[in-house]
């Protein structure tokens, strides 16, 4: 898994709230395991129109917003069933961030686990940075380190994130990346219980 430290990039604005899995990816697109190639099916009723072509409406769709690493939207974001395939294309697409007031807890849950920083912040100041990333200038940065996000207009603001989920996105360690910094202890371990308990073996 990449690390996440420090992004500074476009953010798309996506000013819709209870924006479910599949929304994000639809069902059709989830017969694959691989993680690549998910892009083509993210968000595609919304910016795919009924004969196929693009929608030049819809923000990614835009060249401006074409490159975009930082999404924002409103409440809820993630909600529905519980596919990782969500952040696998959201990833896929080049999104690393995901600004919203709430998310649904397993897609929040399942963000860590693939290194998508899901940033949560008062509604208030959501809706602020909606306006500003739909203006002319729609440049963001966010310091994982700092927790914090600063908008185009230079206002830094702050955000909450548990402190070993924050450790884990700046090492670039998912479960199993934790798990194998442990392993010289888990061997260890293992030797010494063959010796002590050889029945289990």
């Amino acid at each position: 898994m990449k690390p996440f430290t420090n992004l500074t990039g476009t953010a798309a604005p996506l000013p819709l709230a209870n924006v479910d899995t599949d929304m994000i990816i639809p069902k059709q697109f989830l017969k694959t395991i691989s993680r690549e190639g998910l892009s083509k099916g993210l968000f595609y009723e919304l910016k795919t129109n009924q004969d196929g072509s693009p929608n030049p409406d819809f923000v990614l769709n835009r060249p401006a917003y074409a490159k975009a690493t930082i999404l924002i939207a409103k409440e809820n974001f993630g909600c529905g069933s519980s596919r990782e395939h969500a952040p696998w294309a959201l990833l896929d697409q080049g999104l690393s961030c995901v600004i919203a007031p709430s998310f649904a807890d397993i897609f929040y849950n399942n963000c860590f686990k693939n290194g998508l920083l899901p940033v949560v912040l008062p509604r208030e100041t959501v809706e602020q940075l909606l306006e500003q990333a739909g203006g002319p200038n729609h440049i963001f940065t966010i310091d994982l380190a700092a927790q914090s996000v600063t908008a185009p207009d230079g206002r830094v603001h702050h955000f909450d994130i548990d402190q070993g989920r924050k450790s884990s996105l700046l090492q670039g360690l998912d479960e199993i990346g934790e798990s194998l910094v442990h392993a010289g202890s888990i061997k260890q371990f293992e030797e010494q219980r063959k010796l002590s308990q050889p029945w289990l073996a």
